[in-house]
């Protein structure tokens, strides 16, 4: 009963942990989320840049697997090259060791006296605060959870030398129990440090987190269960199990987002080689250095704090292992790229929702679902690109041109639902108003381009009909039909352009409020026009009837590309776009 209550004690502790975490890291998104998503998409240009990004959003969000798993996720929606990517994966690895220096606060000082203050500051602004307020709030909560998880940890793993110094008999039996099992598997030279390092792989991947891996870690070190050789090669092998959610989160993803997760692997393992060669030699030196830190940096319990050496053998193992390889990236990336072969299948354009279990990365979705729609469209052009070469084209058969603007009106409809849904999941996560308000009205702007692809292969089949009933206009009907279709070509490469830059100004709204008004007035005039044919000698009703529902369908698609780009322009803010259709 006694072990039954002590491992649930551990797990309690783990748990107040990493809620704390997850509370900080989400608060941390919904304030920076904006800023975080700039440095994603523009702090990577190169590989010393992607390296610099990584650090600054692990730092951030405390999660190196979080931050690989948006990798790998920007990385399947070709946000990120695969250069791009190793680099941001390389400074993951760097700025998750900031975790191992907060833990090893737990050594020096009560982390509980700190924590609850911290707690008490947030919640007022967690409960009176609004927007970014709260989300500092929610921030100031976490931070002080994630402390007093360590401090409960921290009291529940005994300390060995009290345990040995016990007048208990029973508790000094159990204590010399674990010591001698501990010396059992240490003496053993290499074989005992692989042997911590599978431990440590098999940690990271039970507690799906290598920053709760890393807690366990050092509280036991601290406590005097393990020694600092064996916590180092525990840390190499969490090194490694971190690496599985990444690889996990590739599975289906395109060939890109699977060689950014084999990078994290194949980065992590050749550190994790080098290391164990020079493994007594490095840890000589942290330990030299770890002894030069300062007298307030000693405790009692150790010549000097083994939570601040492995914080320094963590920072500096992974420091030196970019500093190794940062400048062998290409060749890390044509052997990822050898491993996974490109898609055999020229699959059409999907939408994936990649997250992991631990962390909800609500905010920094995002950018994959506005890419998504910047490509539905680029579809809508195309589509309309190809029916003018069929409108324009009579003579000739082009009937794989027909059955291709049936596939894209497919693709369209395929990736509509995929970014709806992928909306959907994203706004399960608790995210800010802001982007929960962009979130709504991205999905009614694929609706309206889905509708678009619609009408636009509603005009190939009327434009078919045509052909096959062999009604020919004349020059006037010939010429309102391609004045007509050259203003919706302009409005689509307009909402197309305002789509790719993020944002419709008011000057946007305006410019197309006015191709609207233009498309209307031009139905209207030559909808009156073939009216007039009809009632007169100079055309067939069937023909005119034709031209009259080919000037309301461009007509639609003026309603609906002006209804996208009032959605682009309220996108951030708080006023609502009226409907247009």
């Amino acid at each position: 009963m006694d072990t039954l209550v002590f491992i649930l004690k551990i797990l309690g502790s783990l748990g107040v942990f990493l809620y704390g975490m997850k509370v900080m890291s989400e608060g941390m998104q919904r304030t920076a989320g904006d800023r975080m998503r700039r440095i994603l998409s523009t702090m990577t240009k190169n590989r010393f840049t992607g390296v610099l990004t990584g650090v600054t959003t692990t730092g951030m969000i405390q999660s190196s697997s979080a931050t690989t798993v948006m990798v790998v996720s920007f990385a399947s929606a070709g946000l990120l090259t695969l250069t791009q990517s190793i680099g941001v994966i390389m400074g993951a690895n760097l700025g998750t060791t900031l975790t191992a220096w907060i833990i090893a606060l737990v050594g020096k000082f009560s982390l509980a006296s700190i924590a609850l203050p911290i707690i008490g500051v947030g919640l007022p602004l967690f409960f009176a605060g609004r927007n970014k307020w709260r989300s500092i709030g929610e921030v100031l909560i976490g931070f002080g959870l994630l402390f007093y998880g360590l401090s409960l940890l921290k009291d529940s793993v005994p300390d060995l030398k009290s345990m040995l110094a016990s007048a208990d008999p029973l508790v000094k039996a159990q204590a010399e129990s674990i010591r001698e099992f501990v010396v059992g598997i240490s003496g053993k030279g290499y074989f005992s440090i692989l042997l911590f390092l599978g431990l440590g792989v098999l940690l990271t991947l039970v507690v799906q987190s290598s920053s709760a891996a890393m807690a366990i870690t050092v509280t036991i070190t601290l406590q005097g269960w393990i020694g600092f050789h064996e916590s180092a090669a525990i840390v190499l092998g969490e090194n490694i199990g971190t690496t599985v959610t990444a690889w996990l989160a590739s599975i289906g993803a395109s060939a890109d987002a699977k060689r950014a997760a084999r990078a994290h692997f194949v980065f992590n393992v050749i550190g994790v080689i080098w290391m164990l060669i020079v493994f007594y030699p490095f840890t000589a030196g942290v330990s030299w250095l770890g002894d030069l830190l300062p007298d307030s940096f000693r405790t009692e319990k150790h010549d000097s704090d083994v939570g601040f050496k492995l914080a320094i053998f963590h920072s500096l193992f992974n420091l030196i292992n970019i500093l190794l390889l940062i400048g062998f990236v290409p060749q890390i990336a044509r052997i990822v790229t050898r491993w996974v072969k490109n898609d055999q299948v020229d699959l059409p354009p999907r939408l994936q929702f990649i997250s992991q279990s631990l962390l909800d990365v609500g905010e920094l979705n995002l950018p994959e679902a506005e890419k998504a729609t910047c490509e539905l469209a680029a579809i809508t052009r195309r589509m309309f690109r190809g029916y003018l070469r069929v409108l324009e084209q009579p003579d000739q058969d082009l009937t794989e041109e027909v059955k291709n603007l049936k596939r894209l009106e497919d693709d369209a409809d395929m990736l509509t639902h995929d970014i709806t849904e992928y909306l959907v999941r994203t706004s399960a996560a608790e995210i800010s108003p802001e982007n929960a308000r962009a979130v709504s009205r991205m999905v009614r702007i694929a609706s309206e381009l889905e509708e678009i692809s619609d009408v636009i292969y509603r005009l190939v089949q009327i434009t078919a009909r045509k052909y096959k009933k062999e009604r020919a206009f004349g020059n006037e009907a010939s010429l309102n039909v391609s004045d007509l279709a050259a203003t919706v070509v302009e409005m689509i490469e307009f909402y197309e352009a305002v789509l790719k830059s993020g944002h419709a100004s008011e000057d946007d709204v305006a410019r197309a409020e006015a191709l609207e008004v233009k498309t209307d007035r031009l139905r209207k005039q030559y909808n009156k026009a073939s009216m007039e044919r009809m009632s007169s000698t100079e055309g067939s009703v069937k023909t005119e009837m034709i031209s009259v529902d080919l000037h309301n369908q461009f007509e639609l698609i003026g309603n609906y590309a002006l209804s996208v780009v009032k959605n682009a322009h309220f996108l951030k803010g708080e006023e609502e776009p009226f409907d247009e259709v």
